[in-house]
């Protein structure tokens, strides 16, 4: 198989490529835009172990021409679009650059599929798109009325985009809705880098409400294991939607004590309230991943946390900035 990894230097995508590359899946290329939305030296660290075994396009989604040259040259029998701008309150700052690249992007992408003939497209599109969901745990049939942020918006019209080239042009589009991702390499802004390194340096860390709101806290290596599983899902509807979470939501209490006791030391909390576009809670009911793509959430965030943190302090010793 032929398959494009979009952000394939990025914090998921890397791990996605190592697994496809370890479980020889088949050839394997990237698009990655190495942006400045954090530190690209992470980014390029990333790649650097398996750089001599991909094909490394750097290029932006919003590029349609650019785009469209990876999949001419490529020719992908199947894409794994992971490439965003991702985080709600950054999106609340910038929207007009999440419409870009979040639906642009992924128009130029799905556009370029279909003049290419690739018939398998995996989308990565988050718990966000439930806003205020007041049904416990979230489902794929849920109905979602209402989005609370310019960053949800996105994916949700990047599920539906997904829709429309499925009916329209037969590409098999998979839609997963990850939930709070974690794990090494993870974007420094994500609450568990900024609380690690905070705590680390003896500085205070912003606890925004009361430390009751709640995530499902979804440890990376089992996100890549449904990403695999929806790439080799070949039954079922032509159109699909997925939820990928951890089963294990975690109070910001909770959170806040567990990287403690990973990093060794306490936290100075700087109190602040609640900030609009944040979810109170999420929680993934994730059955139907279970039984269509055998995906299993392993990892809890009693081991996640430190697996995170032993990856953060060796970046530190190697002069990378993770910041």
């Amino acid at each position: 198989m032929n398959i494009l990894v979009t952000g394939g230097a990025g914090f998921i995508g890397s791990h996605t490529v190592e697994h496809l590359l370890q479980s020889g899946a088949g050839k394997v290329s990237i698009l990655d835009s190495f942006n400045d939305y954090y530190n690209p030296a992470i980014k390029r660290a990333n790649v650097r172990s398996f750089a001599d075994q991909v094909t490394v396009h750097e290029g932006d989604l919003t590029d349609a021409a650019r785009v469209q040259r990876v999949f001419e040259e490529g020719r992908f029998d199947a894409v794994i679009h992971l490439a965003a701008r991702a985080g709600v309150r950054p999106s609340i700052e910038q929207p007009e650059l999440y419409i870009d690249t979040n639906i642009k992007g992924t128009f130029n992408l799905l556009e370029a599929a279909r003049r290419t003939s690739c018939k398998h497209f995996v989308f990565a599109s988050s718990s966000s798109v439930y806003g205020v969901n007041k049904k416990v745990p979230f489902a794929e049939i849920d109905p979602i009325l209402q989005t609370i942020s310019p960053y949800a918006m996105t994916k949700m019209a990047g599920e539906q985009m997904c829709s429309n080239y499925s009916h329209l042009y037969g590409i098999k589009t998979i839609s997963l809705r990850f939930f709070t991702v974690y794990g090494p390499r993870q974007r420094p802004d994500l609450a568990i880098s900024k609380f690690s390194r905070l705590i680390e340096d003896g500085k205070p860390i912003d606890k925004y409400g009361d430390g009751n709101t709640a995530r499902d806290y979804t440890f990376v290596s089992d996100i890549v294991s449904g990403i695999i599983g929806a790439l080799n899902y070949r039954t079922g509807p032509i159109c699909d939607i997925f939820n990928l979470g951890g089963s294990q939501t975690v109070t910001l209490n909770v959170l806040i004590a567990t990287i403690e006791a990973a990093v060794g030391k306490k936290a100075i909390i700087h109190q602040l309230p609640e900030q609009p576009g944040d979810v109170p809670l999420t929680s993934a009911d994730v059955s139907k991943a279970q039984q269509l793509l055998d995906f299993r959430s392993k990892t809890t965030i009693a081991q996640g946390v430190p697996a995170y943190v032993e990856w953060f302090r060796k970046m530190r010793a190697e002069g990378v900035t993770v910041c």
